[in-house]
């Protein structure tokens, strides 16, 4: 078996970007940059004010004294003019400060008596000016390659004035699930022999959130001629097929045989992990097989560590990217691991981080409440309320 960060690279070796394509702005949400997206144009464009209140030239001011207000610079609507001696000109926040002036007190300050405006003590010393530029400069990289456009970032990359943008092409993938005890939900109240198939439906929801076209999702026996002819349709249809259970050491273990005539080859296989052990993943040409285990627990587990950064990497963004491991403090303690790096199911509460009480691969109740994951080094001692832990969202 090899350890977590080995597979992790091995993975990050094996996976490339599909390519890129073209999209409006508006349909850009959730894609991966496939360039750098720089700035066509500085922001602000001009000296802005950054309060509501009144622009003026500061060392022109008494305290006390009137002064007139000449006009109002409004954003979008700026004063056509300059401020000249004893005046001041009414402005809004966001709006162009008007020339000659170099400072905006703000209204809490002002005394307005029809066209003449005092000001009392208390306004200084701040100048409550954006200025030119002083957010970004035209030509300046807003968003680097590979950054996924969450809604932070869209901000930022509508800000860049483009009406288009660069991603990665979106991956095609079709999950297989197997297993003969298994059935669609709905049907295994009916016997007692067979259960529902839950986990491609959170492994789907997972490739969708990670904007991945999932063009098929279908269920298999525990048959090698049923299985291959599903492999077959899965890899001429997509370009990641995910493959949920199959892949122990039993005599019906037929994950990694469907794809034999297809000469698969196999990049990594078990994992010193818990769970996910028998995690799994294959290269047939260009297209990528990922086998995750059949438990529902251990196949979303597997799939946050492994299919997310995979299908982030087909799309032009780091495998490292979707890693990002923080320490958080524990509410609750955790037992001593074993000779496994072990990832432990949690949840965020008002006290702090607390592992869910089942850790079982096949709980599925529990699964709801996860939101993090704990990451805890093989052979690590128990751990106690308050002591900080690897975690990483889930």
């Amino acid at each position: 078996m090899i350890s977590f960060d080995e597979a992790i690279a091995l993975l990050s070796g094996a996976v490339a970007p599909l390519g890129s394509e073209t999209v409006h702005l508006t349909e850009a949400a959730g894609r991966f940059l496939s360039g750098d997206l720089s700035a066509r144009s500085d922001a602000p464009r001009r000296d802005v004010s950054a309060m509501d209140g009144y622009a003026v030239a500061i060392d022109k001011v008494e305290n006390g004294a009137p002064l007139r207000v000449a006009g109002e610079s409004r954003a979008g609507m700026p004063f056509d003019g300059s401020i000249g001696d004893g005046e001041a000109v009414r402005i809004f926040t966001g709006s162009a400060l008007p020339e000659g002036a170099d400072c905006v007190i703000m209204q809490e300050y002002a005394t307005r008596e029809g066209e003449l405006v005092r000001f009392t003590e208390g306004h200084g010393p701040a100048r409550h000016i954006r200025f030119a530029g002083s957010d970004f400069s035209e030509g300046d990289r807003l968003l680097a390659k590979g950054a996924r456009l969450t809604p932070p970032a869209m901000v930022s990359a509508a800000a860049a004035d483009r009406t288009t943008l660069d991603v990665g092409k979106r991956p095609k993938v079709a999950i297989i699930a197997t297993g003969d005890e298994l059935v669609a939900p709905g049907k295994a109240h009916d016997s007692t022999d067979t259960m529902p198939e839950t986990a491609s439906h959170g492994v789907a929801a997972l490739c969708r959130a990670m904007n991945a076209e999932v063009v098929a999702s279908a269920h298999g026996r525990d048959t090698l001629g049923e299985l291959e002819e599903l492999a077959a349709e899965a890899l001429a249809a997509a370009d990641c097929v995910v493959v949920i259970g199959g892949a122990s050491v039993g005599d019906h273990d037929l994950a990694r045989p469907m794809f034999a005539a297809h000469e698969m080859e196999l990049v990594f296989s078990r994992i010193a992990i818990k769970p996910g052990k028998p995690v799994w993943l294959g290269k047939v040409g260009k297209k990528t097989v990922l086998g995750l285990p059949g438990n529902p627990t251990s196949a979303m587990v597997t799939a946050r560590l492994f299919l997310r950064p995979l299908l982030a990497a087909m799309q032009g963004g780091s495998v490292k990217g979707e890693l990002r491991f923080a320490p958080l403090p524990l509410a609750a303690p955790v037992e001593a691991t074993g000779p496994r790096e072990t990832f432990l199911r949690a949840e965020m509460t008002e006290e702090g981080l607390v592992p869910v009480s089942n850790q079982q691969s096949g709980a599925q109740h529990p699964l709801a409440r996860s939101d993090r994951l704990i990451r805890r080094p093989a052979g690590s001692n128990a751990a106690s309320a308050g002591d900080l832990v690897s975690t990483i969202d889930f």
